[in-house]
Order: structure tokens, then sequence, then C-alpha cells
């Protein structure tokens, strides 16, 4: 290992799996830049999704489902449930014994990057996982004439159309010093196989965040979440549909430009940007790690 940084920038469940893969690969240099435009707060708990949902697949405590802790109990939940609550957001009992601290954390003057460190640590995950910024930046879809914030759209909108995405507090909410510095000193950057509007849309939207990426000295390579001419998980269909990017490589690669070295697809590619054409499936470990390896190889010989 060089000791620079490898930084995946992940949200969702696509961008989870290349992060374990890439673990397997670079090792104690991972470094995942999560999106917290899903975070939420209910329960008294501080919810981060896509930063908890990373470090589950990291610690190799993922359930069946793809995004809970395996072995997880709900037994709050049905408790909130014989009290009349609605209980539209189900949240295991270790999972929200997470999020309780979280906000316990925050209450106490804690950065988001710091109350997060605590949960990485406990699940003894070696990589680091980093919140992608401190202060709040909150995704909401409009769907039906209505703005409702991205998680009550995925969960009680499922399905609905997607009519407008907002992402408030980006553009003033810089990424923490820690997300800066990997950037800035990595040999790699990988934009994971995620829904390019709600999980890495907000990263990028970051105050300065592109600006970041233009001048690191790492190539910037994405893993297109297209696989086989599908998508294979989540709404990203949808949300690319309203963005006016077509759900192919080359549409992938128009949302991300400016920023882009390279691409990693399955499909067919005649664009001028550098591609690497080959299995992008991430359903097993192997297939995981062998996906992670060959997207290192290639950022790496951008150098």
């Amino acid at each position: 290992m060089s000791g620079a940084p490898v930084v995946v920038l992940a949200g969702g469940t696509g961008g989870a799996k290349l992060a374990r893969g890439m673990l397997d690969v670079a090792g104690e240099d991972l470094v995942v830049v999560a999106n917290t435009g899903d975070d939420i707060e209910l329960y008294g708990a501080y919810v981060s999704p896509d930063p908890d949902l990373c470090t589950f697949w990291l610690a190799d405590r993922i359930d069946d489902r793809g995004w809970g802790l395996d072995g997880d109990t709900f037994a709050v939940m049905d408790g909130l449930r014989e009290l009349g609550v609605d209980v539209w957001f189900n949240l295991g009992d270790r999972d929200l014994a997470y999020g309780v601290h979280r906000a316990a954390r925050l209450r106490e003057g804690a950065r988001l990057t710091e109350a997060h460190a605590d949960i990485v640590a406990a699940l003894d995950v070696a990589a680091r996982v980093l919140p992608m910024a401190d202060a709040p930046v909150r995704t909401s879809v409009l769907t039906g004439g209505t703005w409702v914030d991205l998680q009550r759209f995925l969960i009680l909108h499922r399905g609905a159309p997607v009519e407008g995405v907002r992402i408030d507090g980006a553009a003033s909410t810089p990424p923490s010093p820690e997300v800066l510095e990997a950037v800035a000193t990595a040999r790699a950057i990988v934009i994971g196989p995620s829904n390019p509007a709600i999980s890495i849309g907000p990263i990028l939207e970051l105050r300065g965040m592109r600006a970041a990426l233009r001048a690191a000295a790492a190539p910037v390579v994405a893993v297109s979440p297209i696989v086989g001419g599908q998508v294979l998980k989540g709404p990203t269909a949808d949300f690319l549909a309203h963005t006016g990017h077509a759900a192919n490589a080359a549409g992938i690669a128009a949302l991300y430009d400016g920023v882009l070295d390279g691409i990693v697809t399955d499909e067919p590619w005649a664009g001028a940007l550098p591609a690497l054409q080959c299995a992008t499936m991430l359903g097993d470990p192997a297939e995981r790690r062998r996906v992670a390896d060959a997207t290192l190889r290639f950022a790496e010989s951008l150098r």
C-alpha cells in the first residue's frame, strides 16, 4: 500500500457494494465519502442512512435486505406502533442506537464527522467513512406538485413521478476538512455506481467540491450504475429522465462533465473520455473485488 488514499464517493447500495470491494483492494487506504442529503431526524435519533449503509457493508454486517444490520431486531418500532405512532421509517434497534448516539454527540458539540467516526470504530471498520459535510444538506423531491424530503419520497411515494430535485444547503456548505484533505492527497478518486442525482449529486453540489476534484492530482473515474442496459435497483432511471440524460454511460458521463478523467462501463464506448469496458455486476464478493481492482488499476493508469 502506498498510504495515499483511494477515495470512493458513494451513496446507496451500488456505491456501498463497490466500497466493500475496494476495501479488499485498498485496505486501510480506503476513504469513503458518503452522501448525507438523505439524513433525517426522527425517533429522537439522527439517522444518516448512506454513511451507515457504507459502514455496515464495510463491516460485513449487512442484512439480507441490503441496507440494515444483520441480526437486528425491531422491538422499539413494535413498541412505537403499540403507542399509535406512525412508523413509516422502519429502523432496527441497533441502527436506532447508533442514531441516538449520533444525536447526543451532535448536541454535545461534536461534528457529524466525529460522531460517525464513533460508529465506524464500534464496528471495527479499518477504512474511513466520512460524511460529505458537517453542516446539514437536505435533498427534496417535487412530486404531484408537492415537495417531500427524500426519505418520504423513496418510502411513501415509491413510483411517483419525479418533477423536481432540490438540494437545500449544498451551495453554501463546503465538504468537511477531512473530505477535502482526502481528495487533495488521493492516488485515485472513484465515483461509485450510485444514483447520480440523489446520491452523488449532493456531494458534487457542495460548495467547492467540483473545484477540489478538478484540482486533485488523482484521476477521477466513475463506475456507471447502468448494467446490461438497465438500472438494477432504485429509481435511478426516473431521476436521470428528469435531468434530461439517457440511462446509459454517456448520460452518466455528461452529468459528471468537468470532473471526470475516465469512466468504467459494461457498454461499448465511443466517446472521447477514456473508458474501461468490463463486467460491472457487484453481486457477490468476488465480483465486487474484481470490479474494484479493475477500476483502481484503470484510474491509476490515467495518472
